[in-house]
């Protein structure tokens, strides 16, 4: 069982049909999947390779060492109870905002990541109007549902993490297992030191690395706009002795005002005593954030039930 790899290029020609089909089914079966030829270069691709490997190197690694990880880990293969460092995970991370301060040593790091975001933002607001399609919603419905109604409110995160070497992978995560908050994410992994797997029926599957592919997972809030169609997946990275993998992951979310619940095309008006059937709650983005800052590692439907009652 393979995550399912889509050319998105075929979106413009005959199999046009066939790749709404192949993305519908991937969303909705799946929550993950890959995109082969989705218009973004591989030169643009190399450099963010390039820029974000040499970022580590000159501006993180030393401080990783020095990390709270690194020490609980050593404490714990000194111990050799058996016992796993359960509350940390073995990943060096910083964010990428529109609005934050980013690394400025690195050379060609800051222009290079400013337009591999411009890109990516663009391939995800595609992305949702495909959604839109597959889904009977008006065009556009998704992104207005997490702008707030107006035209630049949303959010767009990049999260550059670095998994290095692990001497004791046995006794650490290396992010643990959890469902993404948000909307649409688009994750540039790399293509050879593997790790990130995700849970299809009961069972861990490996998301193969492919050379110059994105990966595409939905968040929590999707599931919600869709009630239900399009499901959240359980995802995780193991952490590995060998190679330094490197994850570059953006965020499309909603606006932290804006209110998400379930499209009323979508929620099923079948019983007639009732005006309608929602799974999920009426909330604002910022309330779920509160609640999933503190359950991110626990089960996905307290949250919903958590929200519901603020």
């Amino acid at each position: 069982m393979a995550v399912p790899v889509i050319d998105f290029s075929n979106l413009d020609g005959e199999e046009r049909a066939k790749t709404l089909a192949q993305i519908a089914n991937a969303c909705e079966e799946w929550g993950f999947f890959q995109l082969a030829n989705h218009g973004i270069s591989e030169e643009l691709l190399e450099r963010v390779k390039k820029v974000a490997s040499e970022c580590y190197k000159l501006e993180r690694e030393e401080g990783f060492k020095e990390s709270a990880a690194v020490k609980k880990l050593s404490e714990l293969a000194e111990k050799n109870n058996g016992e796993k460092l359960e509350s940390l995970d073995w990943e060096d991370v910083f964010l990428l905002t529109d609005g934050n301060e980013w690394p400025s040593k690195t050379s060609g790091f800051k222009e290079t990541m400013a337009e591999y975001r411009s890109e990516l933002k663009k391939l995800a607001e595609r992305l949702m109007e495909v959604m839109d399609e597959n889904l009977g919603l008006p065009k556009g419905y998704i992104r207005r549902a997490f702008n707030g109604g107006e035209e630049y409110n949303a959010f767009f995160g990049t999260k550059v993490s670095h998994y290095p070497p692990c001497p004791h992978p046995e006794l650490v995560n290396g992010l643990r297992a959890h469902t993404d908050a948000g909307g649409v994410i688009l994750l540039y992994q790399d293509d050879k030191v593997g790790g990130l797997q995700m849970l299809k029926d009961g069972e861990w599957i490996d998301v193969q690395p492919l050379p110059n592919t994105i990966v595409i997972n939905t968040g929590d809030q999707i599931e919600v706009l869709t009630n239900g169609k399009y499901k959240s997946a359980w995802h995780r990275v193991n952490a590995t002795p060998n190679g330094n993998r490197r994850s570059i992951a953006s965020f499309y979310n909603p606006s932290m005002k804006a209110t998400i619940a379930p499209a009323k095309e979508l929620v099923d008006k079948a019983n007639p005593e009732q005006e309608q059937l929602t799974n999920y709650p009426k909330f604002v983005f910022e309330d779920y954030m509160s609640v999933y800052a503190e359950q991110k590692f626990l089960p996905k439907e307290p949250r919903f039930q958590a929200v519901k009652a603020m």
